[in-house]
């Protein structure tokens, strides 16, 4: 039995998901053609979910993503942090 408390980090498991749904619906806009980062901003900045494919159901998974967690996700690893 235990006798100490178990930490871990929600966050880090957001992050961790968020990371693969961005990386997959990267890999979908590029397959389709797409310009992946130009698609992937156009749909941060305008929450219009047409700027991503369906292909490989990137529309569905991207919406899953609360966009404010999205942008702290993305600014957290830009800064390394």
């Amino acid at each position: 039995m235990d006798d100490f408390t178990r930490k871990f980090n929600i966050a880090t498991e957001k992050d961790a998901e968020i990371h693969q749904i961005l990386s997959t619906v990267y890999r979908a806009l590029e397959e389709k053609g797409y310009n992946p980062i130009n698609q992937i901003v156009g749909y941060i900045l305008s929450e219009d979910p047409t700027y991503i494919t369906n292909h490989n159901n990137a529309r569905t998974l991207i919406r899953k993503i609360d966009r404010d967690e999205l942008l702290q996700v993305l600014v957290r690893r830009y800064l390394g942090q």
